[in-house]
């Protein structure tokens, strides 16, 4: 496979922010990558039923269930029917899961920070300025 020099460094950009959310969840006591996930999509969403949970993390219904199961267990997702519909269940993190996304993120954001500082200053901010964009979408 031919890649180009942009194929790399976005390959390597990945790995990067990989290797900051392994350590991360090491860190954590080992939380699995799909704990995490999880754990991500409902702090970005507020809230959200089984349906959407499973939808935002690109699994079935059956898996995300399971998971939350896990999570419900160790006291980081909150459980209980919807105010909107009683026939569904809201999920959300309780203040322990806040707390556990929070310590997560800041470890990431350590990790990269780490290695944003080795470049010259002058390319740091044009590094951020350019990944700014990149999460935008363009």
């Amino acid at each position: 496979m031919n890649r180009t020099a942009a194929d790399e460094a976005l390959l390597a950009l990945a790995r990067i922010a990989m290797d900051a959310s392994v350590r991360a969840a090491d860190d954590l006591g080992g939380l699995s990558p799909v704990q995490l996930r999880a754990l991500t999509a409902l702090g970005q969403a507020g809230s959200a039923n089984l349906g959407r949970l499973a939808d935002d993390m690109g699994v079935t219904v059956s898996t995300a269930s399971r998971l939350v199961d896990r999570l419900v267990s160790a006291e980081w997702v909150h459980r209980a029917p919807s105010p909107r519909n009683g026939r569904e269940i809201s999920l959300s993190l309780t203040d322990g899961g806040n707390s556990l996304l929070e310590r997560y993120d800041e470890r990431r954001v350590c990790t990269l920070r780490d290695r944003l500082a080795r470049l010259a200053p002058e390319r740091q901010d044009a590094v951020v300025e350019a990944l700014s964009a990149l999460a935008a979408g363009g």
